[in-house]
């Protein structure tokens, strides 16, 4: 068994290298498929289905925001099943295998639709079911002896998403053209073998925290308790009142606050994700429109989304080291509840000029794709102001005992996202530049929204805290053991 580094050590513990690995590995095979996906629909799987360049684009654009829903619809599977009955360790290892099978899939059943959908339905799961889990993975390796490497690891681990996307969208789309569905789906499918047999090998290493079992006081548990007591509780106006019967006040106040956070976010939030995942989507079929040549070199529409992985690397550390205390120091602190707001306006921002564009190309006019850098940059700067700072929001504004609810519903706003645009393309209401416009406003009134509620919002931070010690008393024996 590896020595647990000492408190004085900046030597990260050996199995660090094993999930960072696999992270990196995981996300080139995810964002790989996925931004060729919306291409391949169109000028592939669906050319025979439908003749109309048009509708088989909607089509696209419906069936990739349908898949999308579903990868952020499966972490509540994977995230109930590990941390209950299985433990993070199996269900990431399980589910990448079925991930690997969903790549096989997408290679080999390129002309069949049964094949092919069946493929990202297992993609889906695999890669939802362990996104809840991975970066839990991350923090069970750490004790109190080393927690002072935890934020670095954290970096480290958020770079390599970047890292294996941006990689990803250069590469993938470059061959799809030149070589083709089966080896531009292979490609991805050996990257997330490659994953699964780097996290394989790190077994031995590994702090497994096992399976906590039922939660008496769980969120469902409570709200159960309270619907069935509803007609006789005590408290009149508090409809949770009735779960006092079975279940402690700080579980009941944990579901209040699991009601209170989701009353700002989830009226709001989904309409950033809305934005947000057409990237993958209807940019790409704007770039379609647009002049692939920059010099020698000629991109691939699916290419430019490059540009987002890349831009979030340089921006989050100009953002958190620069932006952000310049604002403390002139005494307008950018808090969350600022920054969520003008994030979903920024981001409006970007659809109204990628829209501009799509109005100059109706009429004629032919724009270089390069064109796009612009509105990338717009839409990565609203990323980091809503997505980074609505995880850290949710999580410090729920109690220990709902932070994994608070999460999983956080997750849940973008499964919603997409299906709405999945509804949306597919009843084909809005073209060309009309969609722009109509997600941009919509984005704007929630922008707005947002800003007024949290006006009202009480903020109230939750922290994970060391229970003390009594004098004469020995700490409880660690329950987590190294996995085999």
């Amino acid at each position: 068994m590896a020595e647990t580094p000492s408190a004085t050590s900046n030597r990260f513990p050996p199995q660090i290298p094993f999930i960072i690995g696999n992270e990196a590995c995981e996300r080139f095979s995810f964002y790989g498929m996925r931004n060729i996906l919306t291409v391949f629909l169109i000028d592939y799987l669906l050319k025979n289905a439908n003749p109309d360049p048009g509708a088989r684009e909607a089509m696209a654009k419906s069936y990739f925001h349908l898949f999308m829903s579903g990868v952020y619809f499966f972490p509540l599977f994977g995230g109930y099943f590990a941390d209950r009955f299985f433990g993070k360790y199996r269900i990431i290892l399980w589910l990448s295998l079925l991930y690997c099978v969903g790549h096989a899939c997408l290679a080999v059943f390129e002309h069949s639709p049964a094949g092919f959908y069946t493929g990202l339905f297992l993609i889906a799961l695999g890669s939802g079911g362990i996104k809840p889990c991975v970066s839990a993975m991350v923090g069970d390796q750490f004790t109190a002896e080393n927690k002072h490497l935890m934020k670095k690891v954290f970096a480290i681990f958020y770079w390599s998403i970047n890292f294996g996307s941006f990689f990803a969208s250069l590469i993938i789309p470059w061959t799809l053209k030149n070589y083709g569905p089966s080896v531009a789906f292979g490609i991805p499918g050996v990257l997330m073998f490659i994953a699964t047999i780097i996290y394989w090998a790190g077994r031995r290493h590994y702090v497994v925290v096992p399976p906590s079992g039922r939660n008496p006081n769980s969120f469902g548990a409570v709200m159960s308790t309270a619907f069935l007591n509803f007609s006789q509780r005590p408290d009149r106006k508090d409809w949770l009142s009735g779960a006092r019967k079975k279940h402690p006040e700080e579980s009941i106040e944990g579901v209040r606050a699991v009601f209170r956070i989701n009353m700002l976010l989830m009226p709001t939030i989904p309409f950033f994700w809305m934005l947000f995942d057409q990237k993958a989507s209807t940019w790409v079929v704007q770039a379609r429109s647009m002049d692939p040549k920059v010099g020698d070199f000629t991109f691939q529409a699916s290419q430019m989304q490059f540009v987002n992985p890349a831009l979030v690397m340089i921006l989050i550390p100009v953002l958190t080291g620069v932006v952000y205390p310049a604002f403390q120091r002139m005494g307008w602190e950018l808090t969350p509840l600022r920054r969520m707001p003008m994030g979903l306006i920024i981001g409006a921002f970007s659809f109204v000029i990628a829209g501009f564009y799509q109005v100059l190309m109706e009429g004629g006019t032919t724009l270089n794709i390069t064109w796009q850098i612009l509105p990338y940059i717009v839409l990565t700067l609203a990323e980091i102001l809503v997505s980074t700072t609505g995880l850290e929001f949710a999580y410090t504004q729920a109690p220990r005992e709902m932070k994994s609810v608070v999460q999983s519903l956080w997750l849940l706003n973008t499964t919603l996202a997409n299906v709405a645009v999945a509804i949306a393309a597919a009843l084909n209401i809005f073209t060309g530049s009309a969609q722009f416009f109509f997600y941009a406003g919509m984005a704007v009134v929630a922008g707005i929204g947002m800003a007024f509620m949290a006006t009202r919002y009480k903020v109230h931070d939750y922290y994970q805290e060391a229970k003390p010690i009594p004098v004469g008393e020995h700490a409880a024996p660690d329950l987590a053991t190294k996995g085999s």
